[in-house]
Protein backbone atom coordinates (compact mmCIF):
# COMPACT_ATOMS: atom_id res chain seq x y z
CA UNK A 1 0.00 0.00 0.00
CA UNK A 2 0.96 3.69 0.16
CA UNK A 3 4.19 4.39 2.04
CA UNK A 4 4.01 6.69 5.07
CA UNK A 5 6.20 9.36 3.50
CA UNK A 6 4.09 9.50 0.32
CA UNK A 7 0.92 9.56 2.41
CA UNK A 8 2.23 12.41 4.56
CA UNK A 9 3.35 14.41 1.53
CA UNK A 10 -0.01 13.99 -0.15
CA UNK A 11 -1.80 15.02 3.06
CA UNK A 12 0.22 18.25 3.16
CA UNK A 13 -0.53 19.03 -0.50
CA UNK A 14 -4.23 18.30 0.08
CA UNK A 15 -4.36 20.48 3.18
CA UNK A 16 -2.78 23.42 1.36
CA UNK A 17 -5.33 23.11 -1.44
CA UNK A 18 -8.36 22.56 0.80
CA UNK A 19 -7.85 25.34 3.37
CA UNK A 20 -7.87 27.97 0.63
CA UNK A 21 -11.55 28.93 0.08
CA UNK A 22 -12.75 27.49 -3.21
CA UNK A 23 -16.01 26.29 -4.77
CA UNK A 24 -16.79 23.72 -2.06
CA UNK A 25 -16.11 26.15 0.78
CA UNK A 26 -18.17 28.93 -0.79
CA UNK A 27 -21.03 26.52 -1.44
CA UNK A 28 -21.05 25.33 2.17
CA UNK A 29 -20.84 28.89 3.49
CA UNK A 30 -23.76 29.88 1.29
CA UNK A 31 -25.86 27.00 2.63
CA UNK A 32 -24.91 27.85 6.21
CA UNK A 33 -25.92 31.48 5.83
CA UNK A 34 -29.17 30.60 4.09
CA UNK A 35 -30.30 27.59 6.14
CA UNK A 36 -28.15 27.15 9.23
CA UNK A 37 -25.74 24.74 10.92
CA UNK A 38 -27.41 21.41 10.22
CA UNK A 39 -27.98 22.21 6.56
CA UNK A 40 -24.33 23.22 6.23
CA UNK A 41 -23.01 20.02 7.83
CA UNK A 42 -25.39 17.87 5.80
CA UNK A 43 -24.19 19.66 2.66
CA UNK A 44 -20.59 18.95 3.67
CA UNK A 45 -21.42 15.25 4.06
CA UNK A 46 -23.04 15.12 0.61
CA UNK A 47 -20.22 17.09 -0.97
CA UNK A 48 -17.65 14.74 0.57
CA UNK A 49 -19.48 11.68 -0.75
CA UNK A 50 -19.58 13.26 -4.20
CA UNK A 51 -15.86 14.03 -4.05
CA UNK A 52 -15.05 10.43 -3.19
CA UNK A 53 -17.12 9.22 -6.13
CA UNK A 54 -14.72 11.29 -8.24
CA UNK A 55 -11.80 9.55 -6.53
CA UNK A 56 -13.25 6.17 -7.46
CA UNK A 57 -13.86 7.36 -11.03
CA UNK A 58 -10.28 8.59 -11.35
CA UNK A 59 -8.91 5.37 -9.86
CA UNK A 60 -10.88 3.39 -12.44
CA UNK A 61 -9.64 5.55 -15.30
CA UNK A 62 -12.52 7.97 -15.93
CA UNK A 63 -10.53 10.93 -14.65
CA UNK A 64 -7.99 10.57 -17.44
CA UNK A 65 -10.78 10.92 -20.01
CA UNK A 66 -12.04 14.13 -18.37
CA UNK A 67 -8.50 15.50 -18.15
CA UNK A 68 -7.93 15.02 -21.89
CA UNK A 69 -11.42 15.78 -23.21
CA UNK A 70 -12.41 19.44 -23.40
CA UNK A 71 -15.98 18.40 -24.28
CA UNK A 72 -16.44 16.24 -21.17
CA UNK A 73 -14.72 18.81 -18.97
CA UNK A 74 -16.93 21.62 -20.27
CA UNK A 75 -20.11 19.56 -19.96
CA UNK A 76 -19.43 18.71 -16.30
CA UNK A 77 -18.43 22.29 -15.57
CA UNK A 78 -21.64 23.73 -17.03
CA UNK A 79 -23.84 21.15 -15.29
CA UNK A 80 -22.27 21.96 -11.93
CA UNK A 81 -22.48 25.72 -12.57
CA UNK A 82 -26.15 25.55 -13.60
CA UNK A 83 -27.03 23.54 -10.51
CA UNK A 84 -25.29 26.05 -8.22
CA UNK A 85 -27.16 28.94 -9.82
CA UNK A 86 -30.45 27.04 -9.44
CA UNK A 87 -29.82 26.46 -5.73
CA UNK A 88 -28.79 30.09 -5.27
CA UNK A 89 -31.93 31.43 -6.94
CA UNK A 90 -34.04 29.06 -4.84
CA UNK A 91 -32.37 30.20 -1.61
CA UNK A 92 -32.74 33.87 -2.55
CA UNK A 93 -36.44 33.52 -3.36
CA UNK A 94 -37.10 31.72 -0.07
CA UNK A 95 -35.11 34.12 2.11
CA UNK A 96 -38.23 35.68 3.62
CA UNK A 97 -39.42 32.32 4.94
CA UNK A 98 -36.32 31.69 7.05
CA UNK A 99 -37.56 33.47 10.17
CA UNK A 100 -40.22 31.47 11.97
CA UNK A 101 -39.44 28.43 9.87
CA UNK A 102 -36.31 26.36 10.23
CA UNK A 103 -33.98 27.57 12.96
CA UNK A 104 -30.54 26.24 13.72
CA UNK A 105 -31.89 24.34 16.74
CA UNK A 106 -34.87 22.77 14.97
CA UNK A 107 -34.56 19.22 13.66
CA UNK A 108 -35.21 19.34 9.91
CA UNK A 109 -37.59 16.86 8.37
CA UNK A 110 -36.08 13.63 7.08
CA UNK A 111 -36.95 14.52 3.50
CA UNK A 112 -35.24 17.88 3.99
CA UNK A 113 -32.05 16.22 5.21
CA UNK A 114 -32.01 13.80 2.32
CA UNK A 115 -32.64 16.59 -0.19
CA UNK A 116 -29.83 18.69 1.28
CA UNK A 117 -27.51 15.68 1.27
CA UNK A 118 -28.39 15.03 -2.36
CA UNK A 119 -27.79 18.64 -3.36
CA UNK A 120 -24.35 18.56 -1.75
CA UNK A 121 -23.60 15.26 -3.46
CA UNK A 122 -24.52 16.59 -6.92
CA UNK A 123 -22.33 19.66 -6.46
CA UNK A 124 -19.44 17.50 -5.23
CA UNK A 125 -19.63 14.94 -8.01
CA UNK A 126 -20.15 17.59 -10.74
CA UNK A 127 -16.97 19.51 -9.89
CA UNK A 128 -14.65 19.10 -12.91
CA UNK A 129 -11.79 20.94 -11.23
CA UNK A 130 -11.69 18.33 -8.49
CA UNK A 131 -11.76 15.57 -11.09
CA UNK A 132 -8.82 17.06 -12.95
CA UNK A 133 -6.92 17.61 -9.69
CA UNK A 134 -7.35 13.97 -8.74
CA UNK A 135 -6.42 12.80 -12.23
CA UNK A 136 -3.29 14.95 -12.29
CA UNK A 137 -2.08 14.62 -8.69
CA UNK A 138 -3.06 11.19 -7.38
CA UNK A 139 -0.85 9.24 -9.83
CA UNK A 140 2.21 11.23 -8.71
CA UNK A 141 2.00 9.72 -5.21
CA UNK A 142 1.43 6.13 -6.30
CA UNK A 143 4.23 3.55 -6.09
CA UNK A 144 3.37 0.64 -8.42
CA UNK A 145 5.98 -1.59 -6.80
CA UNK A 146 4.07 -1.41 -3.51
CA UNK A 147 0.92 -3.09 -4.79
CA UNK A 148 -2.39 -2.19 -6.43
CA UNK A 149 -2.32 1.23 -8.07
CA UNK A 150 -6.10 1.49 -7.83
CA UNK A 151 -6.00 0.63 -4.12
CA UNK A 152 -3.33 3.25 -3.44
CA UNK A 153 -5.33 5.93 -5.27
CA UNK A 154 -8.43 5.05 -3.25
CA UNK A 155 -6.47 5.41 0.00
CA UNK A 156 -4.97 8.74 -1.07
CA UNK A 157 -8.40 9.98 -2.13
CA UNK A 158 -9.82 8.99 1.25
CA UNK A 159 -7.16 11.10 2.97
CA UNK A 160 -8.11 14.07 0.80
CA UNK A 161 -11.84 13.71 1.46
CA UNK A 162 -11.36 13.33 5.22
CA UNK A 163 -9.30 16.53 5.35
CA UNK A 164 -11.94 18.27 3.22
CA UNK A 165 -14.69 16.99 5.52
CA UNK A 166 -13.05 18.52 8.58
CA UNK A 167 -12.10 21.79 6.89
CA UNK A 168 -15.46 22.37 5.18
CA UNK A 169 -17.31 21.49 8.40
CA UNK A 170 -15.33 24.14 10.26
CA UNK A 171 -16.15 26.73 7.60
CA UNK A 172 -19.81 25.77 7.80
CA UNK A 173 -19.93 26.03 11.60
CA UNK A 174 -18.27 29.43 11.58
CA UNK A 175 -20.70 30.72 8.95
CA UNK A 176 -23.68 29.23 10.80
CA UNK A 177 -22.58 30.93 14.03
CA UNK A 178 -22.67 34.24 12.19
CA UNK A 179 -26.17 33.35 11.00
CA UNK A 180 -27.23 32.70 14.62
CA UNK A 181 -26.52 36.33 15.44
CA UNK A 182 -28.89 37.42 12.69
CA UNK A 183 -31.67 35.05 13.79
CA UNK A 184 -33.07 37.50 16.33
CA UNK A 185 -34.32 39.82 13.60
CA UNK A 186 -36.58 38.82 10.67
CA UNK A 187 -35.02 41.53 8.51
CA UNK A 188 -31.45 40.56 9.33
CA UNK A 189 -32.17 36.86 8.80
CA UNK A 190 -33.83 37.60 5.47
CA UNK A 191 -30.76 39.61 4.51
CA UNK A 192 -28.36 36.80 5.38
CA UNK A 193 -30.52 34.31 3.49
CA UNK A 194 -30.29 36.55 0.44
CA UNK A 195 -26.52 36.83 0.83
CA UNK A 196 -26.28 33.04 0.97
CA UNK A 197 -28.32 32.73 -2.21
CA UNK A 198 -26.30 35.37 -4.03
CA UNK A 199 -23.08 33.67 -2.91
CA UNK A 200 -24.17 30.44 -4.58
CA UNK A 201 -25.28 32.28 -7.74
CA UNK A 202 -21.93 34.06 -7.94
CA UNK A 203 -20.12 30.78 -7.39
CA UNK A 204 -22.08 29.14 -10.21
CA UNK A 205 -21.24 31.98 -12.60
CA UNK A 206 -17.55 31.86 -11.65
CA UNK A 207 -17.41 28.10 -12.25
CA UNK A 208 -19.06 28.57 -15.65
CA UNK A 209 -16.57 31.19 -16.88
CA UNK A 210 -13.36 29.68 -15.53
CA UNK A 211 -11.39 26.62 -16.54
CA UNK A 212 -9.96 25.39 -19.79
CA UNK A 213 -11.02 27.09 -23.00
CA UNK A 214 -9.26 24.80 -25.49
Amino acid sequence: MVSSDRLSAFAVVSLLLIVIPGPSVLFVVGRALAHGRRAALTTVAGNTLGAYVLVVAVALGVGAVVERSVLVFTALKLIGAAYLVYLGVKAFRQRGALHGGLTTTDAPAERGRLRTLGEGFVVGVANPKTTVFFAAVLPQFVEPERGSVTGQMLVLGLVFTLIALLSDSLWGLVAATTRDWFAGSPRRLSLVGGVGGLTMIGLGVSVAVTGRKD
